[in-house]
């Protein structure tokens, strides 16, 4: 049988693709590492956060504060918002710092309130002032945040804490949470509830391995839950009498990331499947394991560097802005939720451009309507006019054009309200904050090279793909360039 043109297979959908920050040859792409939670493992979301919330609730319970009748409310928070730690509030900034919402506790800041928040401050993530929650991980604990903001207002909350000290609060028992492993203990014990299956996401590893492409799995997880979690996800996909362990040519495990890419950190060999470990003296060995180590023990023990490596995370500061910054490694991330955030946007197109369509009319009202009053302005003050039209006329044609512009506000604010709620019905897109980026955009754009929804998205763009990326624009270039420009 022959193959022909029309049975390759289409592009892909764009939940389904991945975007190019910076043009990358996967040709030239020696060795890929990655990440394993919400990177070749995806969770769900809610259950897993809902749970996280629960043994974060029980820890501050112990300690005397008052958590009772709250829940886990995923509406009340999302990925790549910040918590303002001087005020309390829980804020969405666009891509140049500008706050564009802000939610004081669980009631968002009505406009005169942020605006005198927020109207001299610009969003600086090196300032100690802003924690950016830019993981899923992050959504129970800035949900009980928001929640005991209010209880600390209300005084129900140890006298002399402030809001940062909540936060601390917050944080240094959602870490314990983290580190006794009931939660993890409940996943490996129950993953059909947890784990959401991707069959392509090893099959795209093995395209890769195909390809000649090394593979490393680098995860701040411990062996006795990478181990049985890889195995429940990518075993049953896999040739028989093959394992997980097949495909990758190191594994490293309790990586300590961001500190692996930067510090030179001892290294230790896992020689039985319960997890015993041995020092390494010398080299590592082809498909070993170990625990710990630094990068750049990979980069000698695959003779490679820099550009040659790509790694791929969901985490913008520990997995890719750390990997580019010090040892300049291409970088992939992994943005579960855009994959919803695209589909959304489908189901909105038609909407979208009503309201484009509605607001370009508006802009042309409103331009006549300044256009009159500067006419009136001149005849009324002596100046020069432009037409011969009477005082009485023009004042007749301002407020009919005023009247006719007002009257679009009835049908575009329905729509902008809708176009707005996207995703979260309180902080719309991940990806947009109003018209404009996000600062979780601007960030995946900064730090990594390629962002996709998954992993499994390489399948269809195979391993010798060159992702180019896509011409800027400008605000000018839709009179300069109007039939290329990106809408």
């Amino acid at each position: 049988m022959t193959l022909n043109m029309d049975q390759l297979p289409k592009l892909p959908s764009p939940q389904h693709g991945i975007y190019c920050n910076r043009t990358l040859n996967l040709r030239t792409i020696r060795a890929i590492g990655y990440d394993m939670d919400y990177t070749l493992i995806h969770y769900n979301v809610y259950e897993w956060e809902k749970r996280a919330y629960k043994y974060l609730k029980l820890k501050l319970e112990e300690q005397g504060i008052p958590v009772d009748g709250l829940e886990f409310d995923p509406n009340l928070t999302m990925q790549g918002l910040l918590i303002d730690l001087e005020l309390g509030n829980l804020i969405k900034a666009n891509r140049f710092g500008f706050i564009v919402h802000a939610f004081h506790g669980t009631k968002a800041l009505d406009f005169e309130t942020q605006r005198k928040n927020y109207a001299r401050v610009l969003v600086d993530l090196s300032d100690d002032r802003y924690v950016f929650l830019n993981t899923l991980f992050s959504l129970s604990e800035s949900c009980m945040y928001t929640q005991l903001v209010d209880r600390l207002d209300d005084r129900q909350l140890p006298e002399g804490m402030g809001y940062s000290d909540l936060y601390r609060l917050v944080r240094e028992n959602i870490n314990y949470a983290h580190m006794e492993g009931q939660l993890k203990q409940e996943i490996l014990n129950d993953p059909d509830t947890f784990v959401m299956l991707d069959e392509g996401t090893p099959k795209a590893l093995m395209d890769q391995k195909l390809a000649g492409k090394k593979l490393l799995l680098i995860t701040n997880s411990e062996w006795e839950y990478t181990h049985p979690m890889m195995t429940y996800t990518f075993d049953r996909f896999l040739p028989e009498n093959t394992t997980w362990r097949d495909l990758f040519d190191l594994v490293i495990v309790s990586a300590r990331k961001p500190n692996f890419f930067s510090d030179s950190l001892p290294v230790y060999e896992i020689v039985e499947e319960n997890g015993l470990l041995k020092p390494v003296f010398g080299e590592l060995k082809q498909a070993g394991v170990y625990h710990g180590g630094c990068a750049s023990l990979i980069e000698s023990h695959f003779n490679l560097t820099g550009a040659e490596f790509l790694y791929v995370g969901d985490h913008i500061f520990s997995d890719v802005h750390v990997s580019k910054k010090v040892l300049r490694w291409r970088t992939g991330l992994v943005v579960r939720e855009l994959e919803d955030e695209l589909i959304a946007l489908e189901n909105f197109h038609e909407k979208q451009v009503k309201l484009s369509n509605l607001m370009e009319e508006k802009s042309e009202l409103e331009r006549k309507y300044n256009l009159v009053r500067l006419e009136l302005l001149r005849l009324q003050k002596g100046g020069q006019t432009e037409s011969d039209a009477s005082e009485e006329e023009l004042l007749l044609l301002r407020d009919q054009l005023r009247a006719e512009f007002e009257a679009l506000d009835a049908f575009i604010a329905p729509l902008a309200i809708e176009s707005n709620s996207l995703m979260n019905e309180n902080w719309g897109l991940l990806m947009r904050a109003g018209k404009d980026k996000s600062q979780f955009a601007r960030q995946v754009e900064h730090h990594s090279d390629i962002y996709m929804s998954r992993v499994s998205n390489f399948l269809e763009h195979t391993p010798f793909a060159m992702m180019r990326s896509p011409r800027s624009s400008l605000p000018h270039d839709l009179t300069t360039y109007p039939d290329s420009i990106n809408r």
